[in-house]
């Protein structure tokens, strides 16, 4: 099936009460032997079958959208990283590597993270800088063939907004802002989802979201108050497999497959529109979501 007609987020929106995402990467990535201080971006070029591997696992569950493998790939992440002034070539080969994977009909998000600075006043990062280097990430994703943008794991308005800017300026294709309400319902920078919703939905954004976060009792809360911001905006929620514990020297995430799925699926009931995982959530947690909505 070729782009010209492949189903669009906003026609798959239009006509499916919920769409799937896929789970986590970097935990995932973990779990197949990825070292720590090893960038995930370093897998598209040093093992490309494990990058697909995974993002077959999640079309293989029943995924409608998987997320690039580019989440740290802004220039400025990457200049903390062995990819360098690569960050375009980063951004076309996740997503040449995804869209081999996703076949004709399961849609590509170009994912987009937080830079690891702090903005302005806090930090150094200036809105300028900022907005620059989203723009560029953005064009990168949308040349490689992206669906949709989504930015993810934000936490500072301070941050977002000029990305928002900068990714507009670049690409008009869809794009989705999810932040991550690490402190309960709140970010880490005190950021709540009434305030983020305020700051955000002006820009006619595709969806306004959630994702990461801390257990999935606080999820439940945020998801609430989303929802009641929001409006007519879309809703995305993609959790944490509940909160993670050391059990000798790895991370175990508590919450098992039935157990998200659950949480889901109630959050389906309640107009979430677009769901799936983060953290700790595996393509067997993923399967179990697809089968509670569907």
């Amino acid at each position: 099936m070729s782009t010209a007609t492949r189903p669009s987020f906003s026609e798959l929106l239009a006509t499916r009460k919920v769409l799937l995402a896929d789970g986590a990467t970097g935990t995932n990535y973990q779990d197949k032997g990825l070292g720590l201080g090893v960038a995930p971006e370093e897998w598209l070029f040093d093992s490309p079958d494990l990058v697909l591997e995974l993002h077959r696992e999640f079309v293989v569950a029943g995924v409608d959208l998987i997320l690039t493998d580019t989440f740290g790939a802004t220039s400025l992440r990457l200049a903390d990283s062995a990819l360098e002034g690569r960050a375009r070539e980063v951004n076309l080969r996740a997503v040449e590597l995804a869209r081999e994977a996703a076949g004709d009909t399961v849609l590509v998000a170009g994912s987009l993270g937080p830079t690891g600075q702090l903005a302005e006043p806090l930090g150094p990062l200036g809105p300028d800088e900022c907005a620059a280097a989203y723009a560029e990430q953005a064009a990168a994703l949308h040349a490689g063939g992206v669906d949709l943008l989504v930015m993810e794991t934000f936490f500072a308005l301070e941050e977002a907004v000029p990305a928002i800017r900068g990714i507009q300026s670049a690409s008009d294709l869809p794009l989705v802002v999810s932040f991550s309400f690490d402190r309960g319902t709140h970010t880490m920078m005190g950021v709540s989802p009434r305030d983020f919703v305020d700051a955000v939905a002006p820009f006619g954004v595709a969806a306004l979201g959630a994702n990461c976060g801390r257990s999935l009792a606080d999820a439940d809360l945020v998801v609430v108050q989303l929802l009641e911001a929001a409006g007519d905006t879309p809703v995305w929620v993609k959790p944490n497999a509940g909160v993670p514990k050391m059990i000798g020297d790895q991370v175990v995430y508590e919450a098992t497959p039935e157990i998200i799925a659950e949480h889901i699926r109630l959050y389906v009931d309640q107009g979430v529109r677009i769901v799936g995982g983060c953290c700790g959530s595996t393509p067997t947690h993923v399967a179990a979501i697809a089968a509670a909505i569907r």
